[in-house]
């Protein structure tokens, strides 16, 4: 079962509209949110989306790249633990990873700038060195 993404159910004054055609159109299909979770071993899903491009979203992760600053290198880190989430306090207790989490890493705690239910990996901003 998809998810409906189509704009033609509600007024922005949250009134019904009146269906303009009898059938939901393809294109106007969406899926459910990967929710990127913290896993002794990794999982990928490989899924092709409109236009025959694909897209590479990662179920379950341990490892994250992690830019240091103060020298500019990048490093394979391993995740021990979520911290916080700014997209949902529930994310936080579930920990699901995002864009703009904090994770504790074996080097410290890092900001993930990268969206993994889009970009397939996890890269990270090294905030505070342990």
């Amino acid at each position: 079962m998809g998810v409906y993404h189509g704009n033609d159910l509600r007024k922005p004054s949250g009134g019904i509209k009146g269906r303009h055609r009898k059938v939901k159109r393809k294109y106007e299909l969406g899926r459910y949110p990967v929710e990127t979770r913290l896993s002794h071993k990794e999982q990928r899903k490989i899924v092709r989306v409109r236009g025959g491009g694909y897209k590479i979203k990662v179920v379950k992760v341990s490892y994250a790249n992690v830019n240091i600053p103060a020298t500019g290198e990048t490093q394979k880190v391993r995740i021990l633990k979520v911290l916080k989430s700014p997209a949902s306090q529930d994310y936080d207790r579930r920990g699901i990873i995002t864009k703009g989490t904090l994770l504790q890493t074996e080097i410290g705690i890092v900001k993930v700038v990268s969206r993994p239910g889009q970009d397939g990996v996890i890269n990270a901003i090294l905030i505070e060195k342990r």
